[in-house]
């Protein structure tokens, strides 16, 4: 069995032992993927396979994954009794302390098949809130994976299992003392809920304020997207030397970081690396991240990174585009970046979004091939945004020309009789003042 070491002083004690320098067992977890009849099997692996991967980054060892064929679903547990009959067998089979499901289950069914099982049984939001609550590593990020955790566990306080900490996941006996304490437990937990969106309203108005600034700055914005691990923080690093975490697991980045990137022509630009999406992310956690992610929504274009190594790319990119038409930041200028074509999973799938979406550009930022590529598209990206317009200013208005200066950059400039005839490429954000002495058909 494997076994990791564990240091920390979050809590006291674990079962009356002090907690620096020991060594727990890994909790062993049973998976369990419900394939509705609609649905193609090897859809129904991907999904499978994510939340393999997502119980590995959280930490338990997965001892086996079961699919379940869903049918009428079971309004007490879900499943059907022979089948909770056959998860039983396999907790005592692989001695599994953990059953997690492959989407949101209520806190009805979960009460309900952690009195049946007598094991802890969680679903795919808790695994990724646990996730996020061991990355988060700024104050912004603790505070909005607080609040999420929060929320999800305030339907749940009668649970006979609690809480995935470190030290002790799934700790049976932590039933309330009666209903007293379940009403108090319930008016603290939503006591701290309005503390901590009080307290992180106050930290997205700072982060707002930074962003204000560099909006107010001539450089173009442009935010990277896309599926969680597809390579987005190794792009900022490759193209800025930011030096932000990389690892090969999900969630590596909670906190967007912004850097500078010098293009071959000699213009700058900023870009951001954001969270990564995942398909179905639970919706406290959209809410709560709003912020973060509105690095993408504020941006003036957007960099799509898709992984060539991913069993089910098309369905990654599709996820990150839906997630983005709920920001409504879809009519971006966007640059479809397939990255990873050093280990392509599925040359049709390539194909098929080279097809669908203009432009494409093929990277593998490990190998370090393709970014030239990638920032050429980026300088014609910025063409587009910034295409030469011509201004005749008149002469009284010699601060729009400061303006101009300030915010965009002059091409050419000629003084005629009928007022100030300017040259100049300026993001669209700051034409507004300039759009009554837009010289049309000019080219």
């Amino acid at each position: 069995m494997e076994i990791d070491t564990i240091t920390g002083n979050e809590d006291p004690t674990v079962k009356g032992k002090q907690i620096h320098d020991i060594e727990i067992e890994r909790q062993r977890a049973i998976l369990l993927v419900l394939v509705p009849a609609t649905e193609e099997r090897v859809h129904a692996k991907h999904r499978g396979e994510e939340l393999q991967a997502l119980v590995s980054t959280m930490g338990p060892l997965t001892v086996h994954t079961l699919m379940i064929p869903m049918r009428e679903p079971n309004s007490a547990t879900l499943i059907g009794s022979g089948k909770v009959a056959e998860i039983k067998t396999l907790i005592d089979t692989y001695e599994s302390d953990l059953v997690i499901f492959d989407r949101s289950i209520s806190p009805r069914v979960q009460r309900n098949l952690e009195r049946e099982l007598e094991c802890c049984v969680i679903d795919r939001d808790e695994v990724i809130l646990q996730i996020f609550a061991d990355r988060a590593a700024t104050k912004e990020a603790s505070l909005q994976i607080e609040l999420a955790r929060l929320e999800y566990s305030l339907p749940r306080l009668t649970r006979m299992w609690t809480g995935l900490s470190r030290q002790h996941g799934g700790v049976k006996g932590t039933r309330g003392g009666g209903e007293q304490q379940l009403e108090l437990d319930r008016r603290q937990i939503k006591e701290k809920i309005a503390f901590l969106k009080d307290q992180l309203k106050k930290v997205q108005q700072q982060r707002s304020v930074q962003r204000s600034q560099r909006q107010n700055s001539n450089v173009p914005l442009g935010a990277i997207v896309g599926y969680t691990n597809s390579g987005k923080s190794s792009l900022l690093n490759a193209l800025s030397q930011a030096g932000v975490l990389v690892e090969n697991k999900l969630f590596a980045t909670l906190d967007p970081t912004t850097r500078a990137v010098k293009l071959p022509g000699g213009a700058e630009v900023l870009l951001s690396d954001t969270v990564g999406f995942v398909s179905d992310l639970p919706h406290n956690l959209v809410d709560s991240f709003k912020s973060t992610l509105e690095e993408a929504k504020f941006a003036d274009f957007l960099i799509i990174v898709c992984d060539a190594a991913h069993p089910d790319m098309l369905g990654s990119y599709a996820t990150t585009v839906n997630v983005l038409e709920e920001l409504g930041c879809t009519d971006k200028p966007t640059i479809v970046m397939i990255n990873k074509m050093d280990s392509v999973h599925d040359d049709f799938a390539v194909a098929r979004l080279k097809s669908m979406y203009s432009p494409v550009v093929e990277t593998s930022v490990i190998q370090g091939e393709g970014l030239d590529d990638l920032l050429k598209q980026i300088g014609e990206t910025l063409h587009e945004l910034c295409p030469v317009s011509y201004y005749l200013i008149p002469e009284s208005r010699y601060d729009l020309i400061a303006h101009i200066r300030r915010s965009g950059q002059v091409l050419s400039i000629d003084y005629l009789d009928e007022g100030i005839l300017v040259e100049t490429q300026i993001l669209e954000r700051y034409q507004s003042p300039l759009l009554d002495f837009k010289v049309k058909g000019k080219k």
